[in-house]
């Protein structure tokens, strides 16, 4: 069964919001086992919004209408809908007293123009609105079903969760679940050479590659009555999935990042970290410092990015700056022990490059970068060559960097 999404809102086509909602209900409509081929926003005018909805009811069984529910003119989804289904409107009396009991509580005014908020076409189900006055609506015309939610998120998403997710899973009696398998430290040609003969002969469940900067994420999708027969069916993919990928592997959990997994190393471990940036300008930290708890493990961060601070916080020697430079293997090294050294931690992690989009030259281009992992006394460096703009640069730097440090902590003898 298909679904498609229409977001209605001018303001949604002129940037004044983000269309989060799209993305939600993709996600939920995708659980629930429906196929999305088509979203769609368009504007507060109803001849493109009559159209719009005349081409959806053609060609997917399910369209979900969000916005446009409201008590001002341009406010025209469910008129419109009534117009292409050819029902007329009437006031739903309910409706009228829920929006009534919605002003009295607040103590607000009602205007005139809110009771058009309880008009509804004929044979609609009305579905309360808990957290505002615009009710929900469902209309179906043969095998075609009509869904209208109002357009915030804080009433669409509390709605569609209560009542019209359960609808389309009646409608829908198989769902869909995932699992998403994060990988580190491989490309995303040499993961899909791994895995091509599992694609090619894949059915159900499915094994679909995202890439993320510096990240790989294997998505396993199967379809089945529930979610505890969906597992059975993803369980063997997963554990062919580790078996051919093993520590490149750093969580099999939708919610739990690299910097996530990166913490969670070092409390198992029982290691401390401190971390010394030159080109990424505190972003390692950042990324580290957002994990919850990661102040049992993270001692201190240092942005070092003039050769003075380096010499001065990290202890680099003058000789080292003046004859290899601030970007060489010999600064990362001895910023990374520096830093170690500095927090007394027992790990540190080092990155020194050239960003961009000037300072580069021919023996040390832009995106050149180094990146050094002490652990408790050994060193390791590697160099890397990034592609891109500045932003680009520094965030394969973290990426990398945060994946260094992990397969440091993973390689050390404990």
């Amino acid at each position: 069964m298909t679904v498609e999404l229409i977001a209605v809102g001018t303001e949604i086509l002129l940037g004044n919001i983000v269309n989060t909602n799209a993305a939600y209900l993709a996600e939920k409509c995708a659980g629930l086992g429906l196929s999305c081929y088509y979203q769609s926003v368009v504007g507060d005018n109803e001849e493109r919004l009559c159209g719009i909805i005349e081409t959806a009811l053609k060609r997917s069984h399910v369209v979900i209408l969000t916005g446009g529910l409201g008590p001002t003119k341009d406010d025209l989804t469910k008129e419109c809908v009534a117009k292409v289904l050819g029902r007329a409107l009437y006031e739903d009396s309910h409706s009228r007293e829920r929006i009534a009991s919605y002003f009295e509580k607040r103590g607000f005014v009602i205007t005139e123009n809110n009771w058009k908020q309880a008009q509804v076409p004929e044979g609609a189900i009305v579905i309360d609105n808990d957290n505002g006055t615009a009710p929900g609506l469902i209309v179906t015309e043969g095998d075609r079903h009509v869904l209208l939610l109002p357009g915030p998120p804080g009433e669409m998403k509390p709605m569609f969760e209560k009542h019209m997710a359960p609808y389309l899973n009646r409608l829908q009696p198989e769902i869909i679940h995932s699992i998403t398998v994060k990988l580190c430290g491989m490309g995303e040609s040499m993961v899909e050479t791994e895995i091509g003969d599992l694609i090619e002969a894949q059915s159900n469940p499915t094994i679909a590659p995202y890439a993320k900067t510096g990240e790989v994420h294997l998505r396993v999708t199967a379809k089945a009555v529930d979610e505890e027969a969906a597992m059975e069916m993803i369980r063997p993919v997963t554990e062919e999935l580790y078996r051919r990928f093993g520590g490149y592997i750093y969580t099999s959990r939708e919610e739990v990042t690299l910097e996530q997994a990166v913490v969670t190393l070092l409390e198992e471990r029982n290691l401390t970290v401190a971390v010394a940036e030159s080109c990424t300008g505190g972003m390692v930290a950042a990324r580290l410092t957002k994990v919850p708890g990661v102040s049992r493990v993270f001692q201190r961060g240092f942005v070092t990015y003039s050769d003075d601070s380096k010499h001065q916080l990290l202890g680099v020697s003058g000789e080292t700056l003046k004859r290899y430079g601030a970007v060489s293997r010999e600064t990362a090294e001895e910023m990374a022990r520096g830093a170690a050294a500095a927090a007394g931690a027992k790990v540190a992690l080092s990155v020194t490059g050239i960003a961009g989009p000037e300072g580069g030259t021919s023996e040390k281009p832009v995106g050149l970068v180094y990146v050094a992992c002490f652990v408790e006394g050994a060193v390791e460096i590697r160099e890397f060559h990034f592609k891109g703009n500045r932003d680009r640069i520094r965030e394969s730097s973290v990426a990398n960097a945060l994946t260094m440090l992990r397969r440091c902590i993973l390689d050390a003898k404990h």
